[in-house]
């Protein structure tokens, strides 16, 4: 059976703003360009918007060349340029999982510092830089980016749909921070799958995504939603043994481009 690829995102900067495409290039650590570039506070440990809402209001945009551009509210733009593969790296690591980014420069630091009302740093994933994916997961050699745990995260609209349903006032899927969206399924039909084809690259489907305070965050006003919305409700029908679920994560078995309207089709 084939669904419907109906939208892309990335999210260069870790607990940035989202940027929709198109299409996107899949690598075996994810969507190219997303969660490359990631918050680190002074003593190297990572920044999420869970904890600085405000983060969600920083709007990176990757250049052709690699480097990126930031932008953020009450603030002039800014070129941040790919540091140095000989330069400092950041002993630093994501939910217990370490990895050594690269460390930008000192201009892009002050700058992030500046509108976070904290010293951070900002450290850049390039390709010599490794993370592996949980071993109970995956395969040898499996590869993540800065993302939490996995390379992508896919959800079904008809999964949000169905929680919107439940909700006084609903929510945007971006509430939910996914890679791949997909329309024409049964609410949580994802749940089911274990592999899935999206255009010509084929992925396994390894772990529901359990769900946090992030979902409350507002990211268009960098706020958390004092209703505790929508996780107050989703506790009441999506708690499990292990939390929490909304969405599976992915762990790409190829490369290729997918594209919105791409056909998704479950192969198990």
């Amino acid at each position: 059976m084939a669904f419907t690829l109906a939208s892309i995102h990335i999210y260069p900067l870790k607990s940035g703003a989202p940027l929709a495409l198109k299409s996107a290039t899949v690598e075996s650590r994810g969507l190219a360009r997303d969660r490359r570039w990631m918050i680190v506070d002074a003593d190297g440990r990572f920044l999420t918007g869970r904890e600085y809402a405000r983060l969600t209001l920083i709007r990176a945009l990757p250049n052709a060349d690699g480097s990126l551009h930031l932008d953020a509210p009450g603030k002039s733009g800014l070129r941040v340029a790919v540091p140095d593969a000989r330069g400092e790296r950041v002993a630093t690591a994501v939910w217990g999982s370490p990895v050594s980014p690269l460390l930008a420069d000192e201009a892009t630091n002050a700058w992030l510092s500046t509108f976070l009302g904290l010293p951070v740093r900002l450290v850049h994933m390039d390709a010599e830089c490794v993370r592996a994916v949980d071993a109970k997961y995956a395969r040898a050699g499996d590869k993540v980016s800065l993302a939490d745990g996995f390379p992508l995260l896919l959800i079904s609209q008809a999964a949000l749909d169905l929680l919107n349903s439940k909700l006084a006032a609903s929510v945007p899927m971006l509430r939910f921070r996914p890679n791949l969206v997909v329309a024409g399924t049964e609410p949580h039909a994802e749940d089911g799958w274990k592999r899935i084809r999206v255009g010509d690259v084929e992925f396994d489907v390894v772990k529901p995504c359990v769900r946090c305070v992030f979902t409350t965050v507002d990211f268009e006003r960098g706020e958390r939603d004092p209703s505790g919305e929508p996780l107050r409700t989703l506790t009441g029908y999506r708690r499990g043994e292990k939390g929490v679920t909304f969405g599976q994560n992915l762990i790409p078995r190829g490369r290729g481009v997918v594209r919105v309207g791409d056909a998704v089709t479950i192969i198990a």
